[in-house]
């Protein structure tokens, strides 16, 4: 008897790593040295740092003095989304403007005050409602904006118009965070192209391991200057800790293969989505594909049949073989009501039964057929129950 193997379709919540990562992370597991210390072992730990540090820089168009390594993205967030973000001498921002479908870790994880902060609303498509922002960065006031937008949502996959959005807050004199946790290695990104005061990376759902991220700034001209981890003088100041050498060196070597195989990548996961689909469409005319018509990142679509809870649906496709997801996976495990969709307008009877599927490195086409076998049994199961109901 065969065993067949898992189709693991939910890279959007972490792609597992890579060989030549783990390859890597092996190899800086024998770097013995603090990388702070100056004898020929701590400057071999330095290296691999600084090697990661150019890797990352490159993945995002910047410079790597300007990379700064944290434990993850929401670390990343928490550090950047703080009234101490600035140019260097200017005053800090005293409101914060977050989209809203952003991720948790920017919607909970900032150091505002809750008097300070204010949600952009979002079209029916998923996209910042510019009209709403537009006139709001152009009100009179004493203090500094920073607009902190995702380029492209976890739970959904729709791009924003970053560029658009930068534009309209630097003419009023305000900062933008772009969360760019989603889009790296999935998206060509530029910081200088996209306007970005700063972005924030998260090395697992590259390929890379769990527990490294970074905040990159757009140049050396700005500066955090409440510290989020305090103590020695590592991340040149930014951020106090022994680094993580091995993540980081892993970070590093998932940022060189995603910058490497970028164009390729992407026109190969645009391919299975479309096939997964139209396998869907075939199998349920009725099933809705959230923002079909908005810029999607070309592994993502999140869908929804109606009468199909995703709790039921989850265990069903988890009982094939299949792993997707519902929501974002950093909500405790928990099934439960996006705020993404709810921003939106999404139906709550249709928000309750949307699935997600992204696609990654491991993605194959016989996973995407998988993926249809299950979801005809998952149908047919749906509308029998439905006839026999009936």
């Amino acid at each position: 008897m065969t065993v067949q193997t898992r189709a693991y379709l939910d890279h959007n919540a972490t792609s597992p790593i890579r060989p030549e990562v783990a390859a890597a992370m092996t190899r800086a597991f024998d770097l013995v040295g603090n990388p702070s210390s100056v004898h020929a072992e701590g400057r071999a730990a330095r290296a691999a740092i600084e090697s990661a540090r150019d890797q990352v820089a490159r993945l995002v168009g910047a410079k790597s003095k300007n990379v700064i390594f944290t434990s993850g993205g929401t670390e990343a967030a928490n550090m950047v989304l703080s009234p101490s973000f600035r140019r260097l001498g200017e005053r800090g921002s005293t409101t914060l403007l977050l989209g809203a479908t952003e991720h948790p870790c920017g919607l909970n994880g900032h150091r505002f005050a809750p008097a300070d902060v204010e949600i952009v609303p979002v079209d029916a498509q998923g996209i910042v409602d510019l009209t709403w922002l537009a006139p709001r960065l152009k009100e009179p006031g004493e203090g500094r904006i920073l607009a902190s937008i995702q380029l492209a949502n976890n739970e959904t996959g729709i791009i924003q118009p970053i560029a658009e959005i930068a534009h309209l807050v630097h003419a009023e004199g305000g900062l933008l965070h772009v969360d760019a946790v989603q889009a790296a290695g999935k998206l060509a990104i530029d910081m200088a192209a996209l306007g970005a005061d700063a972005v924030t990376l998260s090395a697992h759902k590259i390929g890379g391991p769990k527990g490294a991220g970074a905040v990159i700034l757009a140049s050396d001209q700005f500066e955090i200057a409440d510290r989020l981890i305090r103590g020695g003088g590592q991340e040149r100041g930014h951020r106090a800790g022994t680094e993580n050498v091995a993540a980081i060196a892993g970070f590093g070597e998932a940022a060189a293969i995603a910058a490497r195989s970028l164009d390729e990548e992407a026109g190969r996961l645009r391919l299975l989505r479309d096939e997964a689909e139209r396998a869907l469409r075939r199998l349920a005319p009725d099933a809705v594909i959230i923002a079909e018509q908005s810029s999607r990142l070309p592994n993502t679509f999140a869908f929804a049949i109606p009468g199909l809870k995703a709790e039921t649906a989850l265990i069903a496709f988890d009982l094939h073989g299949i792993s997707l997801s519902s929501g974002s996976a950093c909500s405790s495990g928990k099934v439960r009501r996006s705020h993404v969709l709810a921003a939106m307008g999404v139906d709550p009877a249709l928000a309750d039964g949307v699935l997600r599927v992204s696609l990654g490195w491991t993605s194959t086409k016989e996973h995407v057929a998988r993926f249809a076998e299950t979801c005809e049994r998952v149908v047919d199961t749906l509308y029998k129950r439905k006839a026999s109901a009936a």
